[in-house]
C-alpha cells in the first residue's frame, strides 16, 4: 500500500510518498512545497492572512501530487509554528475549508518521540543509549533513551526561527544581542542539561534540515553524496562559524556551504542552539542522521497499523481515476 506523510513546518511543507507493502516504508517520492512562515508571522506568533494563503496553496499543491502519487492514506501534520500559534483553532479551520484537508496538530513529545523512533531504525542498536537532538523552526525536541521508545522526551520553545523572530532582531543583530540570546538559551537548556550529564548517552544523534545544514558548514559532505555516506557535526568546528555567521547579513549568510536562502536569517539562531546544547550536554560531536519525524511517522503506521491508520486522511480516486476503473473496481494503468 502507498502512504504519505505531510509535514508542515515553518520553512517548508514537505511531502514523503512511500511503499510499505514488505513491511518497511521504501521512500518512492518526496516534495518541498515553500511557505517561508517565519517572514510573515507576527510578533506573538500569530498566523495572519498571508500566512494562511500560503499554507493553503502549499498543502493544495502537497495534496496534488499525493493524488499523482495515487496515496490512499495521507498523514498530514503541522509542527510548532502552526501548532502554538494563538489563532491555531481558526486557521486549521480555514486551511480545511480551502483544501478539504484538515491538518493534525502533535504535541512537542510526540514529534521527539516519533523522531526518536525514526533515529534509532536509522542507527541500530550498536548505538546503545542514545541522545537525539532535532532543531525545528518554532521548538527543538530532545529525547533520550535504551529502547524504541525514549525513556525521556521534551519539547521546548527554542526553534530557530522563534529565536530569531524574538530574540535576535536586525541584520545583522548586534553582538550584545547575540550573547544575551546565549544566556536565554543556557535558562532554557539546563535542567535537560543535568538529566542528560547524569544519563550520560553512548551516541549523540542530530536530525533536521538546521542541523544538516550547519554539518555542511562545517565541512561535512553536500546532500548530493547521498544518504549513506557518515556526517558529523563538531562543537569545536561550529563555535568558530558562529562568529562568522553573527557578523554577516542573511544575504550574504546564503552564500556559505550548506545556508539556503530561506534559512539564512535564522542559520545564526539554529547555531547557538546547537552550540548551546553540545556545550551544556557535554558533546564533542553529534552525527547526523537523515531520518526524522516524517520517517518517524511512516515506521509508526507500519508497526502500529491498527492504532494509527484511523489518524490518516483517505484520498479518494479523482474523476479521472474513477473513469479508468473497471468491473474490479480497480484502476487501470
Amino acid at each position: 500500500m502507498r502512504i504519505g506523510v505531510l509535514d508542515v513546518g515553518s520553512n517548508t511543507a514537505q511531502l514523503v510518498v512511500a511503499d510499505i507493502g514488505n513491511g518497511v516504508p521504501l521512500p518512492v517520492h518526496a516534495v518541498k512545497e515553500p511557505v517561508r512562515l517565519a517572514e510573515v508571522v507576527g510578533q506573538d506568533g500569530a498566523l495572519g492572512t498571508e500566512a494562511i494563503d500560503r499554507l493553503v496553496t502549499a498543502v493544495g499543491a502537497a495534496v496534488a501530487q499525493a493524488r499523482h502519487f495515487e496515496v490512499r492514506e495521507l498523514f498530514a501534520y503541522a509542527t510548532a509554528v502552526v501548532r502554538d500559534a494563538p489563532n491555531r483553532d481558526a486557521a486549521l479551520a480555514e486551511i480545511d475549508a480551502r483544501t478539504g484537508v484538515r491538518l493534525g496538530t502533535l504535541s512537542g513529545t510526540e514529534e521527539a518521540e516519533l523522531t526518536f523512533l525514526a533515529v534509532r531504525r536509522w542507527m541500530g542498536w550498536r548505538a546503545g543509549p542514545l541522545l537525539l537532538l532535532d532543531i525545528g523552526g518554532g521548538s527543538a525536541e530532545i529525547a533520550y533513551g535504551h529502547d524504541l521508545t525514549p525513556e525521556f522526551a521534551v519539547s521546548l520553545p527554542i526553534g530557530a526561527a522563534r529565536i530569531t523572530r524574538e530574540r535576535l532582531a536586525g541584520d545583522p543583530p548586534r553582538v550584545a544581542r547575540v550573547e544575551k540570546a546565549r544566556r536565554y538559551l543556557r535558562r532554557e537548556l539546563g535542567e535537560v542539561a543535568t538529566r542528560m550529564r547524569w544519563d550520560a548517552p553512548q551516541t549523540a544523534v542530530a536530525t533536521s534540515r538546521t542541523f544538516q545544514q550547519l554539518a555542511q558548514l562545517c565541512g561535512a559532505p553536500a546532500p548530493g553524496r547521498g544518504l549513506f555516506v557518515p556526517r558529523v557535526l563538531r562543537r569545536v568546528d561550529l563555535a568558530q562559524q558562529i562568529g562568522r555567521l553573527g557578523a554577516l547579513t542573511a544575504d550574504k549568510r546564503a552564500r556559505l556551504p550548506g545556508i539556503s536562502a530561506p534559512r539564512a536569517r535564522q542559520s545564526l539562531a539554529g547555531a547557538l542552539v546547537a552550540h548551546t546544547m553540545m556545550d551544556m550536554f557535554g558533546l564533542a560531536e553529534v552525527t547526523i542522521c537523515p531520518w526524522a519525524l516524517r520517517e518517524g511517522i511512516l515506521l509508526r503506521r507500519v508497526e502500529a497499523a491498527d492504532s494509527w491508520a484511523d489518524r490518516a486522511l483517505t484520498l479518494p480516486p479523482t474523476d479521472a481515476d474513477v473513469k479508468r476503473m473497471g468491473t474490479s473496481g480497480k484502476i487501470k494503468r
